[in-house]
């Protein structure tokens, strides 16, 4: 599937590609090398790579620095899409813009393999696939404070996996309707408190509301922590659920919470996390057969059309565009490459009038 417009002009991705810096290897096979969001404290801020969201993991990259002549059947091509998905989206896949062809993106993969199922008319919004095209280059020259302050940046590295499973939990729990730096610090108290289901549950709920302040309702918060670690205490030996239902039992989880644990805790994708950024931009866009007042509508409309492949970077990529440029109240319009396609940007807006 080729990258154009509707009107048969070349897109703004294929444009800026040409400004886009693909650094190669000193070995002839033109490998290229690859700069993850970790790397940003190694290299000096006048050099350091631009990075986004999780667009591809390392496993998708493989695949798609591969010559042409070298790309597994188109069968087995899809197949790949289908495993890669569930790849960890943690900090090692965070990565540069820089290092995606527009050519030979798995954007261009997946909607080779929605095609094959469905047809324009199953989209609400013609133009979405440019309106991703353009979010991707703007989260690339734009990052956000998800991209180093997210849940999934939340948890001790040098913990065992088990642990780092539950901080990602109970990142999550804290971020609701909470600005991701006012998580990150309150993460980072809690850790210095040596943070496990154990810990919580024997530690006095005014020290642990102490520990939250000033997250968004650090009581009720505090309430849930307590509950939930009991539960993880006397039923999952202090791990987390490996599903959505039983996650979705515990106090304090919402879908959006689950779905997303599942991705960075579990590497397994069950749903499209919607907060409150992708709520409100999936609706600006049209990206519903019709608007939503509720975030689990909106997942429902979304997750009944949008290409299954896509669904893992979908939080991560709107989330930041919302922190950005998209925002809740006097949204960037001018900086935004969708306002000319965007049906609620001013510029559309000043036409219909």
């Amino acid at each position: 599937m080729t990258s154009q417009s509707v009107s048969g002009k070349t897109t703004l991705s294929s444009r800026l590609a040409k400004q886009i810096k693909v650094t190669k290897t000193k070995a002839t096979t033109a490998k290229q090398e690859l700069w993850d969001i970790e790397d940003l404290h190694s290299v000096a801020a006048t050099t350091a790579p631009r990075y986004f969201s999780p667009v591809q993991t390392r496993k998708q990259r493989q695949v798609n620095t591969l010559p042409k002549s070298n790309l597994p059947a188109k069968k087995a091509r899809q197949d790949e899409v289908s495993k890669t998905s569930k790849i960890k989206i943690g900090t090692a896949t965070i990565i540069k813009c820089e290092l995606v062809p527009p050519n030979e993106t798995m954007l261009e993969l997946k909607v080779e393999e929605a095609a094959a199922v469905k047809t324009e008319q199953d989209f609400p919004n013609a133009n979405w696939l440019q309106h991703l095209e353009n979010i991707r280059l703007m989260r690339c020259e734009k990052p956000a404070p998800v991209d180093t302050l997210g849940c999934h940046q939340c948890a001790d590295q040098n913990a065992n996996e088990k642990t780092q499973r539950f901080h990602k939990l109970v990142a999550l729990m804290l971020s609701s309707q909470t600005k991701d730096e006012t998580t990150f610090e309150a993460m980072k108290r809690l850790k210095a408190q040596t943070l496990t289901p154990a810990s919580i549950q024997g530690m006095p709920a005014v020290e642990l509301e102490r520990l939250l302040h000033p997250v968004s309702f650090y009581k009720n918060k505090a309430k849930y922590l307590k509950q939930t670690s009991q539960i993880l205490v006397d039923k999952y030996n202090e791990d987390i659920p490996d599903n959505i239902q039983e996650l979705l039992k515990l106090p304090g989880v919402g879908p959006k919470m689950a779905h997303i644990c599942m991705a960075t805790a579990w590497n397994k994708i069950t749903g499209i996390g919607v907060d409150t950024h992708v709520h409100r931009i999936a609706n600006r866009l049209a990206w519903l057969k019709k608007s939503t007042k509720e975030p689990e509508q909106t997942r429902v409309q979304l997750e009944s059309w949008l290409p299954r492949p896509l669904w893992s970077e979908v939080n991560h990529l709107l989330v930041g565009f919302g922190q950005t440029i998209c925002t809740p109240v006097r949204p960037n319009c001018s900086e935004c490459l969708n306002r000319h396609i965007c049906p609620a940007s001013a510029s559309v807006l000043a036409k219909k009038k």
